[in-house]
């Protein structure tokens, strides 16, 4: 913390005032021109190309008006004097941040360390979790590459046993039961922890999570709590579209990213875990929290949450980090029921009207509950980068391709999307079959 006088304290703040004014940042210019009931309103928040039709902001997000605004005034007034700048203001800026987020979230704000992105996140809680020798982590044969890959590189490191199930056959039949079964089935005295996604890229869907905590819980109950069985969840393509708080869920871990659904600052992600959880899992980056670096000048070990522990320290892009406030503020100003309800309203536009496409297979499930925002299709035997193309070239709308062995066209209808921009989808899609 800086500690210089008043006086010169009082002329930096001057000086970052004049900073904010000088890129015309106005903290009540969004309250003027922003009207959190119209989605109109809400699409006019983002700098998007006009000429196009977007459905792939979940890949990686668009600032909307207030998180320009803020990343924008972090900037210049770093720009002008880095040094002094972080002194008044990163501690009390990270705490904005992981209060902003704790208010989302509904949980306590030091249960939540901030990362980078989801794939960080995975790395510091597998790379970082504690496994007796005999112990194992369950995964599933849907989840991305970061996942697998922060898994496998554990268990070179350890010699961790980690075991990859199927949770169901058939996307677009899976059910609530056969996913549940498959995890009964699965789970073992052995098993430490189950690592899952929330949300599948691969197909669309959305797994059952309370379910599933639901089921563990009596394989928990007689279990000491070094054996039982943490619930961890990837949800990055859940969080910002679903409603649900992680006591809704019934997790023990969340990690996600920040800038794909909720539409936070490039760069951004956290994790929160029950406190129990986090005692499993040990930092593994250096924290630049203020108790652990005044602990090592005192020659002792620190005294912090184990969240801030985990949260790696370093210098980052601090004027995206700390726009992330400005994200969650913009997200629940407009209600988070609000858009769960807009994104699965078009998903479920956008999925009927493929379902009567002749030569296109849906690959996503239809009802709510086991679907979120992304939807997954083929269109006859042409390859999913091809129609992506012709998309593009024929009406620029913007899709993507799932990343898996198994290859499929994806749309991710958000909170920037209407309903013309669905129906206009569909109009070009059934012009290629």
């Amino acid at each position: 913390m800086y500690t210089g006088s008043m006086a010169t304290r009082r002329r930096f703040l001057q000086s970052a005032a004049a900073a904010v004014a000088a890129v015309g940042y106005s903290p009540s210019a969004l309250a003027a021109d922003f009207d959190p009931s119209s989605w109109s309103s809400v699409r006019d928040q983002f700098a998007l190309d006009e000429g196009e039709t977007n459905f792939a902001t979940f890949l990686l997000s668009p600032h909307p008006k207030p998180v320009r605004d803020a990343i924008d005034r972090y900037r210049t007034a770093l720009d002008r004097d880095a040094k002094r700048y972080l002194d008044e203001e990163e501690g009390a800026a990270e705490n904005r941040v992981t209060s902003a987020a704790a208010t989302y979230l509904e949980v306590r704000a030091d249960e939540i360390a901030l990362t980078e992105n989801t794939t960080m996140g995975l790395a510091l809680v597998y790379g970082g979790l504690r496994l007796r020798p005999g112990q194992e982590v369950v995964t599933t044969t849907h989840d991305f590459y970061s996942t697998h890959e922060s898994l496998r590189l554990r268990a070179i490191r350890t010699g961790a046993r980690v075991r990859r199930v199927r949770l169901y056959r058939d996307a677009r039949a899976v059910s609530i039961d056969e996913v549940v079964s498959a995890v009964r089935r699965s789970v073992s005295d052995r098993t430490r922890a189950l690592a899952l996604t929330w949300v599948h890229s691969s197909t669309g869907v959305k797994l059952p999570i309370r379910a599933i905590a639901d089921a563990l819980r009596p394989v928990n109950r007689d279990r000491a709590p070094a054996d039982r069985i943490l619930l961890c969840v990837d949800g990055v393509h859940g969080f910002g579209v679903e409603a649900a708080t992680p006591a809704e869920l019934g997790s023990d871990v969340l990690i996600t990213g920040c800038h794909k659904w909720l539409f936070g600052p490039r760069g951004t992600g956290l994790v929160w875990a029950h406190p129990a959880a986090w005692s499993a899992v040990t930092p593994t980056i250096p924290s630049f929290d203020g108790r652990a670096v005044g602990a090592w000048m005192r020659g002792q070990p620190p005294r912090l949450p184990r969240a801030a522990a985990t949260t790696p320290g370093g210098f980052h892009s601090f004027e995206h980090r700390w726009a992330l406030r400005e994200a969650f503020d913009f997200r629940t100003e407009i209600g988070q029921a609000r858009v769960e309800a807009r994104t699965h309203e078009l998903a479920a536009r956008l999925k009927a009207g493929l379902r009567e496409i002749a030569g296109v297979r849906l690959v996503t499930p239809d009802a709510p509950i086991l679907s979120a925002g992304l939807v997954c299709f083929r269109v006859g035997s042409r390859d999913p980068a091809d129609v992506v193309a012709r998309l593009y070239e024929r009406a620029r709308i913007v899709a993507s391709v799932t990343p898996y062995a198994a290859r499929y066209v994806r749309f991710g209808p958000s909170i920037v999307n209407s309903p013309e921009d669905v129906d206009l989808a569909l109009r070009t899609i059934r012009g290629l079959t």
